[in-house]
């Protein structure tokens, strides 16, 4: 039976890898639209929108009877809501992160997040070993990040000014919350897999009730954070307005990136599911090639030596990632148990 199950995972992980890139992608281009686009603040408010239609959208095709998912108790609630809180610390981290820190020097820590959540996954887990060809693999990814930021780096341009009144960039709390989003992160990932099995959870399970749980964190977190930007959008949309007739098109971009979000909740969990959460955060990391290529040849960001050469090296790094997963595969199913002979033998020379 368990074998079955393997071979089942083991088809459907390239589909669902593959499920997850569109999705993710369709996710990123959307939001970027609505928060950069629209210049719209309310980031916790945005995915409370997302977590919302998510849900509606759960609940919708089940009334259709067109999937099914496990119905509220607060018994997998309570075991589940760590995860749901977990993902509602990541993002808000990362985007704190991001307010102090540059896009390189941000981009290069959540990169070694994946080695932490490698070395995670191995120790409390009983994950595959992370051989040298996988930890090369990283190593690049790492350094794809580095080659693509190096004119800012070099420069020194990896800490924002966010307080006027002081002419240095608060390092401390910039690497502060980095380090808080690194560790929400590797939780995140790791316990999702974990919870997934001791609940019993299926895909749509999962989507419910994370989608479910973090709408009260996430609207509490928008009321606690985000009330001065609360105050700037009502000025800009609805009184006095000036850009009402653009507040439209706001609600419209939301309303698709709630879709999205539907999308990748489900992509997520079968993803995680059906792979591990090392390949998971490593099919995150390799997801962002094709927006960069995108953003050269379609959107007029400026083409450079190390930002092609960053491309290059990280897409180096997904297929010495992809070899050393099939190696490693390939040597654990040639691994034949020892006889019991053998054993029994080993064991009394032993004692």
């Amino acid at each position: 039976m368990s074998d079955k199950v393997k071979t089942s995972s083991s088809s459907s992980a390239p589909l669902a890898v593959l499920a997850y890139c569109t999705a993710s992608i369709l996710m990123t281009v959307t939001n970027k639209l609505v928060l950069s686009g629209f210049n719209f603040k309310m980031v916790l408010l945005v995915l409370a929108l997302q977590s919302s239609c998510t849900l509606a959208l759960v609940r919708l095709c089940a009334s259709l009877r067109l999937i099914s998912h496990k119905r509220f108790n607060f018994t997998d609630a309570s075991r589940w809501f760590p995860v749901s809180f977990a993902l509602v610390a990541m993002i808000f981290s990362g985007a704190k992160a991001l307010q102090y820190m540059a896009i390189p020097l941000f981009t290069i820590f959540k990169n070694l997040t994946i080695i932490l959540i490698a070395y995670g996954e191995r120790l409390f887990f009983g994950g595959s070993r992370v051989t040298r060809l996988i930890l090369s693999s990283f190593v690049l990814l790492v350094l794809s990040s580095a080659i693509a930021g190096w004119s800012d780096i070099s420069a020194g341009n990896t800490l924002k000014h966010v307080d006027t009144a002081s002419p240095q960039p608060s390092t401390l709390v910039a690497y502060f919350w980095m380090l808080t989003n690194c560790l929400c992160t590797a939780f995140f990932t790791l316990t999702m897999r974990s919870k997934i099995k001791q609940v019993g959870f299926k895909d749509f399970d999962t989507v419910y009730y994370n989608s479910l749980l973090s709408v009260p964190v996430l609207l509490v977190g928008s009321l606690l954070f985000e009330r001065q930007a609360a105050l700037d959008s009502y000025a800009r949309f609805v009184s006095p307005g000036l850009e009402a007739t653009s507040g439209v098109y706001l609600l419209m971009a939301i309303v698709v990136s709630s879709v999205s979000a539907f999308a990748i909740s489900f992509a997520t969990s079968w993803c995680v599911r059906v792979t591990s959460s090392t390949t998971y955060s490593m099919v995150g990391a390799l997801n962002k090639l094709p927006i960069s290529v995108s953003g050269m040849v379609f959107f007029k960001d400026p083409v450079t030596p190390g930002g092609v050469s960053g491309v290059v090296v990280a897409l180096l790094g997904g297929v010495l990632y992809s070899y050393a997963k099939s190696v490693q595969m390939r040597d654990e199913r040639d691994v034949l148990p020892a006889p019991v002979a053998a054993v029994k033998k080993r064991l009394l020379a032993e004692e």
